[in-house]
């Protein structure tokens, strides 16, 4: 299974495969190609996809500040679950900011999303009970929830 480095040009079939999965959300303006182009320049190694029949299969989205790592959004298409993909993915992603010096890496899951959370857990990825995520909006953004 080929996994490289995203680029821009995977837009359209990325955001085709993020729309496919349940229980994830998204909004207008970050993930919209501008936005996530302009998330690409400034993180070009840590992001990448899982290709199959040049169709991509599995996508994760990650980078960092300098400090933290983050990941965004890791999908891969439900036909193509329990194979591995996703395992692979978040390797290639984790070892790539660990590359940059980045010592921790974090994500955000909604509750909801019980396959996602029960992904991560087996990853290694602990829920932290001791925080709470808190957000405020710069501009007008539009949810999009699947």
């Amino acid at each position: 299974m080929p996994i490289r480095k995203m680029n821009i040009d995977d837009y359209e079939k990325v955001y085709q495969l993020w729309m496919s999965c349940k229980n994830m959300g998204f909004n207008n303006l970050d993930d919209s190609k501008e936005g996530i182009e302009k998330f690409l320049r400034r993180n070009p190694d840590t992001s990448f996809v899982a290709e199959y029949d040049d169709k991509i299969i599995g996508i994760i989205l990650s980078g960092h500040d300098g400090r933290r790592g983050y990941i965004y959004h890791m999908s891969v298409d439900e036909r193509f679950r329990k194979q591995g993909i996703g395992t692979q993915l978040v390797e290639k992603c984790l070892s790539a900011l660990k590359d940059e010096g980045i010592n921790k890496a974090a994500l955000l899951v909604f509750n909801r999303n019980e396959t996602g959370n029960s992904f991560w857990e087996k990853m290694g990825f602990s829920p932290r009970n001791d925080i709470t995520y808190r957000n405020k909006e710069l501009n007008e953004i539009i949810r999009i929830d699947t």
